[in-house]
């Protein structure tokens, strides 16, 4: 039995500067995940595990670290953005704007920003987004820029395949 390959994901043509993608995936942050997150990853910041010091700090309570909501936001992009393949080349401009705590959902949109032809890869070229997550009640939690390698759907005879 064979397996059928379901091509996902935009190639370079797709990305048209100003294209906006409101990625349809929210995703709902709990306890578990933060705990698990910071136990994983050894982040032993008490505003990460410790509800009554994060309110002694003067935060609604305990914190979910930043670096698990820039990931969750990063991964709700794949779909749209990189999934198609082609190699991560950065993030610029990574701006929190509000703590995430348990029980926030985040979702994300990505505008286009800037899009230009590889001179090194014959076959590729460069996207820039602007990525923003929001919680569930509209309010501003993260942005920052990236950037992919993104495959051209028919490179040129001069490109090669």
């Amino acid at each position: 039995m064979a397996v059928k390959r379901v091509p996902r994901g935009c190639f370079y043509e797709d990305f048209a500067e100003g294209r906006v993608f409101e990625h349809h995936w929210g995703r709902t942050l709990t306890v578990e995940d933060s705990l698990l997150f910071n136990n994983l990853t050894m982040h032993y910041n008490p505003i990460y595990f410790n509800a009554e010091y994060a309110r002694r700090l003067g935060y609604e309570g305990m914190v979910v670290n930043p670096l698990l909501v820039f990931t969750t936001v990063l991964g709700l992009t794949v779909e749209d953005l990189s999934e198609a393949g082609g190699p991560f080349l950065g993030v610029d401009d990574l701006r929190y704007h509000r703590p995430v705590y348990a029980g926030d959902t985040v979702s994300a949109r990505s505008e286009v920003l800037s899009r230009r032809e590889s001179r090194s890869r014959p076959g590729w070229g460069i996207v820039e987004w602007r990525t923003r997550a929001v919680n569930q009640r509209g309010e501003l939690v993260l942005e920052y820029r990236r950037r992919n390698l993104s495959r051209k759907r028919e490179p040129t005879k001069s490109e090669g395949r």
